[in-house]
């Protein structure tokens, strides 16, 4: 890298699009005796750089004008805040007969939290965080609630960055204690037993530019005593190797610590460590990795867990600590996915997917008295928020047409009712959703959800957003969105793709394809795709896709295999880079399902499919429109960077290739006002690549 003249400009004479012309160096790595180029290296110095902060400015000033020129962009987006004005909840928590919830009135950029003293009092602000910062991006990422009910512990995130601070509030007073901890990520933490203390995942930290880049593994469990400085914070459990994730929780009276260790993300093992008695003794309980274990709560002596080890689609298993080598099945394996379980009330309540749709089951703490629990209809249910000693719980539901409401649990009854339900300014009925079946490239069964405005014509003239995320055993659910209603009534259809790599059909859903089987979940997303275009929800001028994350890898890759196919891409904080990922934050641990660069066979699997590298000048692309934020410290924005200049570099066609850099927001929107700007932005964007306009009047 020799010159850099301000910023040079490429024209792009058939869009009339002038783009940042990016540098290139000369850089060459040596992987496994394989020399591959990457000239945009420095794009991974920090955004904050003033050589990287002037090249996003540019890009970002390209985009602007370009989504500006948009007829009734602005239409758009105030009908979307018309929309999002309404009084909406969390599940709540609730403790000693105090209740601790949170509530957004519409348009507050975050919720606020408020808290019910005892049954019948009225509701009283807790915490607002809107007040922790004027831009409204200082965001509540965690919380829990002391044992006692008398202290609230809270993680706050500032600008998207994953780095949070634990504070503590004081319930009847509703100040803070002077106790502030900063050394934590991802809001992993939790109060003690005495409610005098807690305990938070630490990680190691580098000053200065590289904060937000440099690699942070492994985190180490450490405990706060409530009046100290966080210097005397004392270690209480470490994994050293760095190829590790530490995911520690407590059981309900917080005796007992469970500690999830990740060496990959299909299996893991668990450490028990007893904090009540002198040493906190450490029982590797489960130390194989022989399959996953989530623990579920401790009563008695006996510790449950759901599990995957000879059950693919998971049981629940008991294990008294008396004699640890005998392991109980307490609720055998079936034909649908265990997703999560939870002992409240002293029943057990089990969550299941049933073609990724949600059941919920009630059993004895034996597996016995098995009762089926009603739910409204075919969504998704959110965490089972409650205690063995409660007679109640709550959790919330929603659907692809409902938005999400909070139900109370009757756990004796196994009955719920509505604790708070929206009211919302638009009616839902109009819509219709449903779920289709279609054939991978292998033959292999895959559902999709597809949700739309009723009377659809199936002409193949429908904007069509596809979305899907296909990794790291995370199953996408049916879920309401506000924002897609606007989508639906510009005439759009949304479609959920339950691709593999997920787990909603179990563990060999999600192993069938990891490391050098990954294109298997592209391959699922790319037949999606042809299915929509073939039954007339969309066509190739017409279908957009969409993903962030590992969803983001998902949609740059079908974008670059299969670029006839569709009219737009939509590749959100993507893992672009697939040989450098490892090198920078938390990536070294998603070696478990991409694999490792530095094994030959792993990284002749990446080189053939990562999105950087893949790109090959002379092809028509399509539309593409590349977010991130700068301050993303999860998935660096480095990989959005390379990859956007790549594409601009590369693009043949007379589609657009936008870089649309948020400011003060993470690996997320950092709030509401942020998260609307961006929906605006690429519905807008979509809609124009499929040769639609948006409404003047909604």
């Amino acid at each position: 890298m020799n010159m850099w003249s301000s910023i040079l400009l490429a024209v792009v004479s058939a869009l009339n699009l002038s783009y940042p012309l990016t540098e290139k160096g000369d850089t060459v790595d040596d992987f496994n005796g394989v020399k591959v180029a990457d000239p945009y290296r420095w794009l991974e110095e920090p955004a904050s750089t003033p050589k990287v902060r002037s090249w996003i400015e540019a890009q970002n000033k390209v985009t602007t004008s370009f989504l500006d020129s948009l007829p009734n962009r602005k239409a758009l987006h105030t009908e979307l805040l018309r929309r999002f004005s309404f009084e909406r909840y969390e599940t709540p928590i609730e403790r000693k007969g105090r209740l601790i919830y949170e509530r957004n009135d519409g348009l507050q950029n975050q919720s606020v939290v408020y808290v019910v003293d005892a049954a019948g009092k009225t509701p009283r602000v807790l915490l607002d965080p809107n007040k922790l910062k004027a831009d409204g991006t200082a965001q509540l990422t965690s919380s829990d609630l002391s044992l006692d009910g008398k202290r609230f512990l809270y993680a706050v995130s500032f600008g998207g960055s994953d780095w949070v601070e634990w504070r503590v509030r004081d319930i009847a007073t509703g100040k803070d204690l002077p106790d502030v901890v900063k050394q934590s990520k991802f809001g992993l933490g939790f109060w003690d037993a005495s409610g005098e203390g807690f305990y938070y995942l630490r990680f190691t930290t580098e000053q200065g530019a590289n904060a937000l880049t440099a690699r942070n593994l492994p985190g180490k469990l450490y405990h706060h005593q409530l009046g100290t400085q966080e210097s005397a914070d004392t270690l209480v459990y470490e994994t050293k190797k760095e190829t590790e994730f530490l995911w520690p929780s407590a059981s309900s009276d917080r005796k007992t610590i469970f500690h999830y260790i990740e060496s990959g993300s299909i299996n893991n093992r668990i450490h028990v460590q007893a904090v009540d008695k002198p040493g906190m003794p450490v029982t590797k309980l489960f130390d194989d990795d022989s399959g996953q274990f989530l623990p579920i709560d401790r009563v008695g002596s006996k510790i449950y867990f759901t599990t995957t080890r000879n059950a693919s689609f998971g049981k629940v298993i008991a294990v008294d600590l008396k004699t640890p080598g005998h392991i109980a099945t307490i609720v055998p394996e079936s034909k649908d996915t265990l997703n999560t379980a939870a002992i409240v009330g002293g029943k057990l309540f089990v969550s299941y997917l049933q073609d990724a749709k949600a059941a919920l089951r009630r059993f004895d703490l034996d597996g016995s008295h098995a009762r089926t629990v009603n739910l409204p209809g075919l969504g998704t249910i959110g965490g089972i928020s409650g205690t063995q000693a409660d007679s109640s719980a709550y959790l919330s539901y929603v659907d692809l047409t409902s938005p999400s409401e909070i139900l109370k649990l009757d756990t004796a009854k196994a009955a719920t009712t509505v604790w708070r339900k929206p009211k919302l300014k638009f009616d839902t009925s109009k819509y219709t959703a449903k779920q289709i079946f279609f054939k991978s490239k292998d033959g292999t069964r895959v559902p999709m959800f597809v949700v739309h405005k009723k009377g659809l014509k199936l002409d193949g003239s429908n904007p069509t957003i596809l979305y899907g995320y296909g990794g790291f055993g995370s199953a996408t659910l049916p879920w309401f969105s506000v924002s897609r209603t606007v989508w639906m009534d510009m005439g759009g259809v949304f479609v959920i793709a339950n691709i593999r790599g997920g787990n909603e059909y179990g563990k060999k859903w999600h192993e069938a394809a990891i490391k050098t089987n990954r294109q298997k979940a592209f391959d699922d997303f790319i037949a999606a795709g042809e299915t929509l275009n073939r039954l007339g929800y969309s066509s190739p001028k017409t279908l957009a896709i969409q993903g962030g994350s590992n969803g983001g890898v998902l949609v740059g890759v079908c974008m670059i295999q299969r670029p006839e196919l569709f009219a737009a891409a939509i590749p959100e904080v993507g893992v672009m880079d697939l040989l450098r990922f490892n090198l920078f934050t938390v990536g070294k641990s998603w070696e478990s399902d991409y694999g490792s660069p530095q094994d030959p066979v792993e990284f002749a699997s990446l080189l053939k499919i990562s999105p950087l590298h893949t790109l090959r000048a002379g092809v028509k692309y399509p539309a593409t429109l590349v977010c991130t934020a700068d301050t993303d410290d999860r998935v660096v924005p480095a990989h959005s960077f390379k990859f956007a200049a790549r594409l601009q570099e590369c693009q043949a066609g007379p589609a657009p290739v936008l870089l649309r850099v948020d400011t003060s927001s993470g690996h997320g929107a950092s709030n509401l006002s942020k998260s609307l700007e961006e929906t605006r932005d690429i519905y807008a964007f979509v809609l124009s690549a499929a040769g639609k306009k948006i409404p003047s009047k909604f």
